[in-house]
């Protein structure tokens, strides 16, 4: 069971639907300050490598971790390794032919990711 259903905006909305966006994808036009720009989602955001190197060096955080979003090789880095988006589910939904990918972490913080390729069984 979900513990909170996710409302349509906010910031519960946001934390799970925004969307890191390159400012090269993005275009210039579409980010306010090169930072937030409406999603192609239809819901929250996307945000760029300034926003993500901001809430590193203000937190002292040295990576990200986010998922809820399709990635090819199921994981993906952003602003320059500071942020990583994981997708766990291959072939998402029947029409992606994506890898899956987990993150393990051990007790000194050591990442090492785990990608795996779908088993296609025609």
């Amino acid at each position: 069971m979900r513990p909170a259903k996710i409302p349509e905006t906010g910031v519960l909305c946001d934390l799970l639907w925004s969307d890191p966006s390159p400012l090269s994808e993005a275009g210039l036009f579409n980010l306010v300050k090169n930072e937030w720009g409406d999603n192609d989602r239809g819901i929250s955001y996307v945000f760029s490598e300034t926003v993500v190197n901001r809430l590193v060096d203000k937190y002292d955080i040295d990576l990200v971790v986010r998922g809820h979003q399709v990635m090819e090789n199921g994981y993906e880095f952003f602003a320059d390794r500071k942020l990583i988006t994981i997708f766990s589910a291959p072939c998402y939904t029947g029409d992606f032919d994506n890898n899956a990918a987990m993150l393990s972490v051990d007790g000194s913080l050591r990442c090492d990711l785990i990608s795996l390729k779908p088993n296609h069984k025609d």
